[in-house]
């Protein structure tokens, strides 16, 4: 009698509302398993943070880092907001200017400058030993010259082409005023009044994640170009300790006691920005640098395709 009102008033089986109750009772159960995973993963986000923090005890020379997770959006850092000289990585900066002037249409890519005597400058150069005023080269393939080669001719030649206020003009309008071109490249006595090229890690780090996402104010064609450009091969403290089958968007720098580089390592499915920044260095900033590429890779690489149990699905 009792089964027969149920049935009246609910007018649902009650095998039904059992199954209900089962996957009520299993859903709880695995938010309960899964609340526990969240907490593991921030343990080994803090062992993260803790390595680059007794990396930067251990550097010679005062260390500045600051990493981004692309996916979660959490940000590692130590003395991130510190301003360090940058030495070649501020060419950044000048490759994002060129891109963007191209796209107000202020110049074109293919537009050809002259390559000449009075242009040439010392440290990395391949653009030092070409015939004074023999060749003209298309923006672009300056630009392509300054990435990949680090060619400082080739620099100098966009710097007085773009003009140093309108890069800096542009890092401020992108919310980095931290990063500011200040001279041309392999200028002694300028370094020696103090007048350097700088940025804190914070700013390249994020400025790196923005180029990634194309969030910057150019079309996304033009970003994927300027993108291609970053990610052409090259050694350095960042790549180096890496697989060599990751796509890293880079670019080093270098002055005598002081090592940077400003990137994006694209881990399969957790991808990260990262800038780390040394002065004060001895014979081992490179060394320091790349102790520092190989934990952000330990630890991210860990992450990609991870279940919410923490076990890795490797990729199909």
């Amino acid at each position: 009698m009792l089964e027969i009102a149920w049935h009246k008033r609910s007018k649902v089986p009650p095998q039904t509302n059992a199954v209900k109750q089962l996957i009520v009772a299993l859903a709880l159960v695995s938010a309960s398993s899964l609340g526990a995973q969240p907490a593991q993963e921030r343990v080994w986000a803090e062992r993260f943070q803790t390595t680059l923090e007794q990396i930067a005890r251990d550097a010679d020379g005062v260390l500045g880092i600051h990493a981004i997770d692309l996916v979660s959006g959490r940000t590692f850092a130590v003395r991130d907001t510190l301003v360090f000289p940058q030495g070649s990585a501020i060419k950044i900066a000048i490759l994002l200017e060129l891109y963007r002037r191209a796209e107000t249409g202020d110049l074109k890519l293919m537009d050809r400058l002259p390559v000449r005597a009075s242009d040439r400058t010392g440290g990395s150069s391949m653009l030092v030993d070409f015939t004074d005023g023999g060749s003209e080269l298309a923006l672009r393939d300056i630009a392509m010259f300054m990435i990949r080669i680090s060619d400082n001719t080739a620099t100098n030649i966009l710097i007085d082409r773009l003009g140093m206020d309108r890069v800096n003009l542009t890092m401020r309008e992108l919310g980095f005023p931290e990063i500011k071109l200040q001279r041309k490249m392999i200028r002694p006595q300028e370094s020696m009044k103090g007048n350097e090229n700088i940025a804190t890690p914070r700013a390249a780090a994020r400025l790196m994640a923005r180029i990634y996402k194309c969030d910057i104010p150019i079309s996304k064609t033009a970003c994927e170009d300027m993108r291609a450009l970053l990610a052409i091969p090259k050694p350095g403290s960042l790549p180096d300790p890496l697989p060599s089958n990751l796509r890293i968007e880079w670019k080093p720098g270098g002055i005598t006691g002081v090592e940077t580089f400003w990137g994006v390592v694209a881990v399969p499915g957790r991808p990260y920005a990262i800038a780390a920044m040394l002065n004060y260095g001895g014979d081992s900033t490179a060394r320091d640098l790349r102790k520092v590429s190989t934990a952000a890779y330990q630890y991210f690489s860990r992450l990609s395709g991870v279940t919410p149990y923490g076990t890795r699905v490797p990729p199909s």
